[in-house]
C-alpha cells in the first residue's frame, strides 16, 4: 500500500518560538501515512530559495520520497503562528508562495507515476481541483481535504471536487452537530464517497450515504501537557484512511459499517499522539533572522 500527498507544501513559522517547521496539508498527511508504517511519497512544487530546500530535505528525511518533485523559481509558501495555550493561532501567510501559483499539471509520466500509489491525497490549499478528473479510473483512492473556509463549502466548489474524491476532510469544529450532519450529507449527495468531519474536542463525524457514525475524541489528560494542535486534523484524516486501506478499501470495495467505526477509532489515536509533537512533524529549526525581519516579527 502506496500513498501520495500531492499538492501544497509551506514553512509554519511559530513566531513565539522562533522556529520554523515543515509542513502542509499533502505533505503532512503522507508523513503520517510513512509514520505508520505504508510507504509514501509527496508530489509538488518547492521554490528556489532556502525554505524550499529546507521543506524537501526534511520530508526526504521522514523517509517520504520527494524524487519526483519539481523546483520553480519562486519564494516557498511560509505561514506565521503562535501557540496559546496549546491551541495554534493564525497570523497570516504570502499566499502559499510558487507552489500556489504554478502548481503541478498531471500529465504524460507524471499520471503514470501517480497511478502507481493506492491512495492520493490533495486539499484546498494545492490548486489541484482541475487535475482531480484525471485520477478518475486511473487506479487510486482520492482523498480531499476541504478545510473550514465557507468559499470551500459553496454548492459550485462541493461539484468541482466530490465527484471524483472517495474521502473528503471537513474541519468542522465551529458548527454544531445538526449542521455539521448536513454538510456531510451535501458532500456525499454530491458525488464523494465517504464525508469525514473532525470536530475538536467534540470528536468526529463520518457518513457515506448509507450510515451516519461518530466518534469520541481522546483528550489529553494528567501530566502530558498539549504540546500544540497544529496537524492533528491532518493526522486524524490519515489514521482514518490507513486503517481502511488496511482493512481492503478499495475503488471497487468501499468500506463497511465496522471498517468505518474501527477507522474512526485510529484516526482518533493518531490525532490524540499529534497533540505531543511540535509543529507538523517536528524536524524545526531556527527562524533565519533576515527571513523572521521581512516577515513584521523581531527576534
Amino acid at each position: 500500500m502506496r500513498v501520495l500527498g500531492f499538492g501544497d507544501n509551506i514553512v509554519d513559522r511559530f513566531v513565539d518560538r522562533g522556529t520554523d517547521y515543515p509542513g502542509g496539508n499533502s505533505v503532512n498527511v503522507a508523513v503520517y501515512a510513512r509514520r505508520l508504517g505504508l510507504e509514501a511519497a509527496y508530489l509538488g512544487v518547492f521554490g528556489d530559495d532556502d525554505l524550499g530546500r529546507f521543506l524537501g530535505e526534511a520530508i526526504a528525511a521522514e523517509g517520504v520520497a520527494v524524487d519526483r518533485c519539481v523546483v520553480r523559481t519562486g519564494e516557498t509558501g511560509l505561514s506565521l503562528l503562535r501557540v496559546d495555550d496549546g491551541d495554534r493561532v493564525f497570523l497570516g501567510w504570502n499566499g502559499g508562495g510558487v507552489t500556489v501559483r504554478e502548481p503541478l499539471v498531471l500529465d504524460g509520466g507524471l499520471l503514470a507515476y501517480v497511478s502507481s500509489f493506492g491512495l492520493v491525497h490533495s486539499s484546498v490549499y494545492s490548486r489541484s481541483e482541475s487535475e482531480l478528473p484525471k485520477l478518475a479510473g486511473l487506479g487510486p483512492l482520492v482523498s480531499f481535504d476541504l478545510s473550514s473556509e465557507e468559499e470551500f463549502r459553496t454548492p459550485a466548489y462541493l461539484d468541482r471536487v466530490c465527484p471524483h474524491a472517495d474521502l473528503v476532510l471537513l474541519s468542522c469544529s465551529h458548527l454544531d452537530e445538526a449542521a455539521t450532519r448536513g454538510l456531510l450529507a451535501e458532500a456525499v449527495r454530491r458525488g464523494a464517497g465517504i464525508a469525514l468531519a473532525t470536530r475538536g474536542v467534540d470528536g468526529v463525524i463520518a457518513c457515506d450515504g448509507r450510515v451516519t457514525l461518530t466518534a469520541p475524541a481522546l483528550r489529553v489528560a494528567g501530566p502530558r501537557g498539549i504540546v500544540d494542535t497544529m496537524g492533528c486534523g491532518d493526522a486524524f484524516l490519515a489514521g482514518f484512511a490507513v486503517s481502511l486501506l488496511r482493512d481492503g478499501w478499495a475503488p471497487d470495495a468501499p468500506p463497511r459499517r465496522r471498517m468505518i467505526e474501527d477507522a474512526l477509532h485510529a484516526g482518533a489515536r493518531t490525532a490524540y499522539e499529534q497533540c505531543f509533537v511540535e509543529g507538523a512533524f517536528g524536524r524545526g529549526r531556527p527562524a533565519v533572522a533576515s527571513m523572521w525581519r521581512a516577515s513584521g516579527h523581531e527576534e
